[in-house]
C-alpha cells in the first residue's frame, strides 16, 4: 500500500561572513584555544553582523535549499522555523521570512525547542505534510545565540555560533516499504525537570529583559548521551533498522565528546559522523540543516542514504528522526 512521505527535496545553509576564533576569543576571555579544543573540539564560530538578524540569516539559508530543489517561493506553502533568538517577542520571525520572500500566501510560524528544534519543525512539518496541509515546506533552523551570550563567561561564550540551514520538503507517494525516501520515523521527548541545566535568565514575562544562556556543561553532558541513545533505541525498534544500516549519523553538533560517545555507544564508525562542530560551533536549532546542507554540497550524502539524526536541547528536550535522503 502506498503511503505519503514528506521527501527532502534540497537543502541550503547560511554562515555570517565574522569569523570568530580561539585566539580571538582568547584576548576576549580567560581561555585558550587547547582549552576550548580538548573540551569541545571547536576552533571557530561564525557572529551575525551588526543589524544582521535571524531572520536574515534564514531567508538566506531558504533561498539557497530553494535554488538546490530547482524551485520558487511560489512552489512553497509552509514555512517552520526552528529558533530560540527571533527577530522580536513577536511576530514570529517565519512570517518576517514569508514577507522577504515575496510570499503572500500558505502560512508561516516560529517553534522553540532550542538545540531540538530543527527536529520539532521537522517532524511538524512532516506531520502536516502527510495530513495534507501542505504540499511542499521550507523547514528551516535560525540562531542568533551570539546576541544572548555572556562574553565574560567562558564557560558558554567559547560554545555557541550564529547560522542557518534549511531544508525543502515534499509530499510524494511511496511505496511504503523501508527503501521509502523522506522522513521515515521520528520520536521526541521532553522533561522541563532539567531546565534549570541549560536556560536563558530572562524574557518578556519574568524579566523583561533579553536575559544571558546559563549551562551546568558537566551535568548536560552526563545526560545527554543516555537520553539520546534512548530515543535513538526507540526509533530502531519502530523500524527493524540498525546501527549497521545508517549510511550516515547527524548528531546536533554540541560537542565533540558528546558525538563521539553518541556514536561509540550506538556502534556507529566515526567515519559515518558527520561533524561540523569544529568550524561551526553549537548554532542549536541551525546546526543539524547546517550539517545537512554542507555533507550533500560536498557529496558525502547521497540520494537514496539513510540518515540517523538527533539532539538534545535546553529544556531538556531531545529527539531522533530516521530519514532516507
Amino acid at each position: 500500500m502506498s503511503t505519503i512521505r514528506s521527501v527532502v527535496l534540497g537543502a541550503g545553509g547560511y554562515l555570517p561572513e565574522k569569523v570568530l576564533s580561539n585566539d580571538e576569543l582568547s584576548r576576549m576571555v580567560q581561555t585558550s584555544d587547547e582549552w576550548i579544543r580538548q573540551r569541545t573540539g571547536i576552533r571557530e564560530r561564525r557572529v551575525a553582523a551588526d543589524g544582521e538578524f535571524t531572520s536574515d540569516l534564514g531567508l538566506h539559508a531558504a533561498r539557497a535549499a530553494l535554488d538546490n530543489a530547482g524551485l520558487t517561493p511560489a512552489d512553497i506553502d509552509l514555512i517552520v522555523l526552528a529558533t530560540a533568538t527571533p527577530d522580536h517577542t513577536f511576530p514570529a520571525a517565519a512570517v518576517s521570512i514569508q514577507k522577504k520572500l515575496g510570499m503572500k500566501h500558505g502560512v508561516a510560524f516560529d517553534l522553540q525547542a532550542v538545540c531540538s528544534g530543527f527536529l520539532f519543525a521537522l517532524t511538524t512539518a512532516d506531520a502536516m505534510v502527510r495530513a495534507g496541509q501542505a504540499k511542499r515546506a521550507l523547514v528551516i533552523g535560525a540562531e542568533t545565540f551570539s546576541r544572548i551570550l555572556d562574553w565574560t563567561d567562558r564557560s558558554t561564550c567559547v560554545l555557541f555560533g550564529d547560522g542557518a540551514g534549511a531544508v525543502v520538503l515534499s509530499a510524494e507517494s511511496q511505496p511504503g516499504w523501508r527503501s521509502d525516501r523522506g522522513v521515515l520515523s521520528a520520536h521526541l521527548r521532553s522533561d522541563g525537570n532539567y531546565e534549570k541545566m541549560l536556560y536563558v535568565d530572562g524574557g518578556p514575562s519574568s524579566t523583561g529583559t533579553v536575559g544571558h544562556l546559563r549551562m551546568e556543561g558537566r551535568e548536560v553532558f552526563k545526560y545527554a548521551v543516555g537520553m539520546v541513545s534512548d530515543v535513538i533505541d526507540e526509533a530502531f525498534a519502530a523500524t527493524g533498522f540498525t546501527a549497521a544500516d545508517i549510511d550516515w549519523f547527524v548528531p546536533h553538533q554540541a560537542n565533540i565528546r558528546i558525538i563521539d560517545a553518541t556514536a561509540r555507544k550506538l556502534g556507529i564508525p566515526i567515519e559515518k559522523v558527520i561533524r561540523t562542530v569544529d568550524r561551526h560551533g553549537n548554532t542549536s536549532a541551525a546546526s543539524i540543516p547546517l550539517a545537512l546542507w554542507e555533507a550533500s554540497r560536498d557529496g558525502r550524502i547521497k540520494k537514496g542514504d539513510l540518515l540517523l539524526l538527533e539532539s538534545l536541547g535546553g529544556g531538556f528536550t531531545w529527539g531522533a528522526v530516521l530519514l532516507r535522503w
